[in-house]
C-alpha cells in the first residue's frame, strides 16, 4: 500500500518556526518528486514548495521563498519542510504529495502529484 503520513504540524505565534514531515512506505520514493501544498479554509490547495527525485532541483512559491526550505532524505524515505518567520498567512492545513512519473521533474501543479498523505494542520496566530 502507497502511503504519505505527515506530521509536525502545530499552533504557533508569528515569527515561530516548524518543521513539517512527510514519511513514505510502499512507494517507489526514490525516483519520486515530493511537494508540499498547503490550503487554507476557502481556498484552493496552493504549492508551496518541490523537490526533484535527487534533490537536486528545489521549487518554493513567491510567498515563502527565503523562508521555507526542503529537503529529503531517500534512505529514510522522507521529506521535511522546514518553516521559518511563520505568518498568519501561513495557516492552513499542510499537504506533501507524491509524483511517481517525475523524470525529474518538479511540478508546481497539483494535476501532476498521483499519492498524497492526509495532511497536518499549522496555526500561525498573530
Amino acid at each position: 500500500q502507497v502511503q504519505l503520513v505527515e506530521s509536525g504540524g502545530g499552533l504557533v505565534q508569528a515569527g515561530d518556526s516548524l518543521r513539517l514531515s512527510c514519511a513514505a512506505s510502499g512507494l517507489s520514493f526514490i525516483t519520486s518528486a515530493v511537494g508540499w501544498f498547503r490550503q487554507a479554509p476557502g481556498k484552493e490547495r496552493e504549492f508551496v514548495a518541490g523537490i526533484s527525485w535527487n534533490g537536486a532541483s528545489e521549487y518554493y512559491a513567491e510567498s515563502v521563498k527565503g523562508r521555507f526550505a526542503i529537503s529529503r532524505d531517500n534512505a529514510k524515505k522522507t521529506v521535511h519542510l522546514e518553516m521559518n518567520s511563520l505568518k498568519p498567512d501561513d495557516t492552513g492545513a499542510y499537504y506533501c504529495a507524491a509524483d511517481r512519473s517525475s523524470f525529474g521533474r518538479v511540478g508546481l501543479t497539483t494535476d501532476v502529484y498521483d499519492v498524497w498523505g492526509q495532511g497536518t494542520q499549522v496555526t500561525v496566530s498573530s
